[in-house]
């Protein structure tokens, strides 16, 4: 099984934008066997796939095409992983209202500083709740 987490810049942020994003998300992940979890606010995406890598591999270049993601960067893979995070979840999401990087945070670069350790952790604790 393969996992992929990217983060991406929004584009027209808002709740139907969101909305429609995350219907999108979980038709086609759960046709493809994909699970995950979508972090969003107006200021980033962080996202992780897993399932199937061409699978994953095929999602994350819709995704690459879609107009609601900017400055789209892959963070880390794993082509190894034997169980998944969000088993349960064609795609969670979480608004991170306060947990996570400030919005100041994100433009100088704090996603790019942190370590795939520190952005796994995010990702287990979303798992969590």
């Amino acid at each position: 099984m393969y996992r992929l987490v990217y983060h991406s810049k929004p584009f027209g942020f808002d709740t139907s934008v969101l909305n429609g994003l995350l219907i999108d998300s979980r038709e086609n992940n759960q046709k493809n066997s994909i699970t995950g979890s979508l972090v969003c606010r107006a200021d980033i995406y962080l996202q992780m796939l897993e399932g199937p890598e061409e699978k994953v591999l095929k999602t994350f270049n819709k995704i690459k095409a879609d107009d609601r993601h900017l400055e789209i960067e892959v963070l880390f893979t794993d082509e190894n992983i034997k169980t998944r995070l969000f088993p349960d979840w064609a795609m969670k999401d979480d608004p991170v209202k306060s947990w996570m990087w400030s919005q100041k945070e994100v433009a100088e670069g704090a996603v790019r500083k942190s370590t795939e350790l520190e952005i796994m952790n995010i990702f287990k604790k979303i798992a969590a709740i």
